[in-house]
């Protein structure tokens, strides 16, 4: 795999609430800032997006983790958070930081995020990938 290769399997991927506007937002923020293009995207109402939820214990009908997998691998909350803005290098790096606050912390100010998040921000439909981002949704 190369850097950049949204098409290889081995390319990190980033499961997402796709009718969630934060989510979406997220989505957005990230195709903007992903320079290399390194993540890929697959929206939890997906077959792909399920299998994964599935894959890693995650219940497919209660969208509120966030997952990345990458390989074998797999973080959710605010440790995906965290370890994707990290991947996306340059001064995102710094979020790092994070790692200070103890889990025990992080996760439930999450968690209380992502159970209010339909009242706060609404929901939409899933984002439409453009010609050029079509590559990195599964």
């Amino acid at each position: 795999m190369t850097k950049g290769d949204p098409s290889s399997a081995q390319a990190p991927v980033i499961v997402f609430d796709g009718v969630c506007v934060l989510c979406n937002g997220w989505v957005k923020f990230l195709l903007k800032h992903d320079r290399e293009g390194r993540y890929r995207f697959a929206a939890m109402q997906s077959a792909a997006g399920r299998a994964l939820l599935a894959g890693h214990g995650l219940d497919q009908d209660d969208p509120a983790s966030f997952l990345l997998v990458e390989g074998e691998r797999a973080w959710t909350d605010s440790d995906a958070i965290r370890r994707v803005l990290t991947g996306l290098g340059g001064a995102w790096r710094l979020a790092a930081v994070m790692a200070v606050v103890p889990r025990g912390v992080r996760d439930p100010l999450y968690r209380w995020v992502a159970r209010n998040r339909y009242q706060w921000f609404g929901t939409t439909a899933c984002h439409l990938p453009t010609d050029e981002e079509r590559a990195r949704f599964l």
